[in-house]
């Protein structure tokens, strides 16, 4: 497997993967300690509730996502964030369509596996 990302990634060349029902993804770049995914929704497409050993900060790039995080719910749009400890459960459902980006660490190693 290889361990880490080219050192540019360029969005016309990358990519999408199926991620779910109404959900993409593009794995921007990586290495070992560090993974950054665009992920694309629908409008009403779920991320079902899990969890992972890997911290994850998220961006809202842009539409309106309702996030559960352990026992927390909130309502999230562009410009917004949020932050999930390492196995903690957590999903979403997409409220107006848009774009999240995801940082791993260390990275998913589990995306890579083709």
């Amino acid at each position: 497997m290889k361990t880490r990302s080219e050192t540019f990634q360029y969005e016309k060349e990358l990519p999408w993967e199926p991620a779910g029902e109404g959900v993409r993804r593009q794995i921007m770049g990586y290495d070992g300690q560090l993974m950054v995914v665009k992920v694309h929704f629908d409008k009403g497409s779920v991320g079902n509730l899990h969890e992972h050993f890997h911290s994850q900060a998220t961006y809202v790039v842009s539409g309106k996502f309702e996030l559960t995080i352990g026992d927390k719910k909130a309502v999230l749009g562009a410009g917004d964030g949020y932050y999930v400890a390492p196995d903690e459960l957590h999903g979403c459902v997409c409220l107006e369509e848009g774009v999240l980006i995801d940082v791993f660490s260390p990275h998913r190693e589990d995306f890579l596996k083709k």
